[in-house]
């Protein structure tokens, strides 16, 4: 299929708006949708790129525009298709851009789906579908009865290629988890796996969270036609409705675990059997995780502490939410190295939405495990008061070694309240907060603050004095000192 034919197709309305005669009987490879401002590592050569625009702004739209074309330029790209539904209409930068760089241009009108696109370009690549083009009729069937009984994705993905010899296919996660894939196919590291995503056919499945949601990759396209993909990613959105709705029990078991752990000096015999019910061991170690979202989506934080416990324990651990509606786990092997590593990448799943999660140290009894979910709570809090803006951010308990970390975990109203308290009217005194802050981290040396200060000494001695007036302590006291030095963090906190 050549660019002109797509233009022609009258079911698809596209408009061209610049190209040369020439570059319109490029025969096409296939399509790449992208909505990166750089998707230059993601498109082949000859590729038809659709994208929908949404990394264009009025400001900057020049400078974006310029980066966006020639990333496809030099890919090689084909042609550039670009949606109206954003905008209203082709951003003149873009047309401008894609004229300096030789690129041929077309809008796509709002009403029409990319997919249209997609299967229009498979069809004149391929041919007329035919059983060969599509999964044949025993593995269609085969299949469907596999979904309705239960069937994991292993299974299903086995089932389908295997009349396809060489066939590589993979299902991932977001966060690069491989859920299942054909027989020998190489490991994919995480890191990489989710950055080929945007080469993956998505699975649609209801009730599944943004952080699990499977997705279908060929290293290779060629290896299986576009129409049997989708057919097979159909498949696999019953498969994994199924094990949502298997789960639906689990999670009520973990709530259940849960409501015992927030109790205080709860039952021990019963955390156990509760331990029991969500199939782990009577003995540690465990370890307990928490997590909130920024955003109050039902579900949202537990599909994400699932998909990072399926990481770190593949097959166990225990995940719920507790009476208040925090989301938790209980697992047997979660490595604060191993969390570390693997949160960022789950986070990454659901980029516009900032996930904050806490953890507290490993115990050894089940009895332990009420002491474990009150420091992992407290080490959420300060991992939600830590994060940089709109960030993500995951606190271990056993890292607050510090009196500033420490006061981290602290409500941030408290934390307000008492530097207002304790500092008084020193707080709207910035010279004097200075002297406090030099004296304090001089370690009380008069000589050290004075020549910090560039002052003579008998000026910090007066400072200081102006200061315990203020605030009713004496700096020669450590335990006044440990007040003053806390209100001041709480202030910077608070800041």
């Amino acid at each position: 299929m050549h660019v002109e034919h797509l233009l022609q197709d009258e079911s698809l309305g596209l408009r061209l708006l610049w190209a040369e005669d020439a570059q319109l009987a490029r025969e096409i490879s296939g399509v790449t949708v992208t909505d990166l401002e750089d998707p230059a590592r993601f498109v082949r050569r000859d590729e038809v790129v659709l994208s929908g625009l949404v990394w264009w702004s009025a400001e900057d739209g020049p400078g974006r525009a310029e980066r966006f074309v020639s990333a496809l330029r030099g890919a090689g790209a084909a042609v550039l298709l670009a949606g109206e539904e954003t905008h209203g209409s082709v951003p003149d930068d873009l047309v401008e851009a894609c004229v300096r760089h030789g690129l041929p241009v077309a809008a796509v009108p709002a009403h029409i789906m990319f997919r249209a696109i997609t299967d229009t370009v498979y069809l004149g690549r391929w041919g007329e579908l035919s059983r060969r083009h599509t999964l044949p009729e025993n593995v269609r069937g085969r299949l469907s009865r596999m979904a309705a009984q239960g069937a994991g994705p292993e299974a299903i993905v086995a089932t389908a290629f295997a009349h396809l010899e060489r066939a590589v296919a993979y299902v991932l996660t977001p966060s690069g988890r491989t859920v299942a894939a054909t027989q020998g196919a190489g490991a994919i590291p995480v890191g990489k796996a989710a950055g080929l995503l945007v080469e993956a056919v998505p699975v649609d499945a209801d009730g599944v969270s943004p952080y699990e949601r499977w997705h279908l990759y060929l290293p290779d396209p060629d290896d299986a036609p576009p129409r049997m993909v989708h057919e097979l990613a159909s498949v696999l959105g019953r498969c994994q409705e199924a094990r949502v709705r298997a789960r639906a029990e689990e999670r009520q078991t973990a709530d259940e675990l849960g409501a015992l752990l927030a109790v205080e000096g709860g039952d021990g015999a019963a955390v156990v059997a509760a331990l029991r019910a969500c199939g782990l061991p009577d003995d540690g170690p465990y370890r307990v995780l928490v997590a909130e979202t920024g955003a109050q989506r039902a579900g949202l934080a537990e599909g994400a502490l699932a998909e990072v416990v399926a990481h770190v324990e593949p097959g166990e651990g225990a995940v719920g939410r507790l009476p208040d509606g925090t989301a938790f786990a209980v697992v047997t092997r979660g490595e604060v190295d191993a969390l570390s590593e693997v949160w960022p990448l789950v986070a990454a799943g659901e980029a516009a939405v900032p996930l904050y999660g806490g953890t507290g140290a490993p115990v050894a009894a089940a009895k332990e495990l009420n002491g474990a979910l009150a420091e992992a709570r407290y080490a959420l809090a300060s991992a939600r008061s830590t994060a940089a803006a709109g960030g993500s951010a995951l606190t271990d308990a056993s890292t607050l070694t510090g009196l500033d970390a420490l006061l981290t975990g602290v409500p941030a109203e408290v934390r307000t309240a008492y530097s207002r308290t304790v500092l008084g009217q020193l707080r709207s005194n910035a010279v004097l907060l200075e002297t406090l802050e030099t004296f304090l981290a001089c370690d009380g040396s008069w000589a050290r603050t004075a020549e910090a200060l560039h002052l003579h000494v008998n000026s910090v001695h007066y400072r200081i004095g102006r200061i315990e007036h203020f605030t009713g302590r004496d700096l020669s006291r450590l335990y006044d000192r440990l007040d003053l030095w806390a209100a001041l963090l709480c202030r910077t906190d608070a800041a």
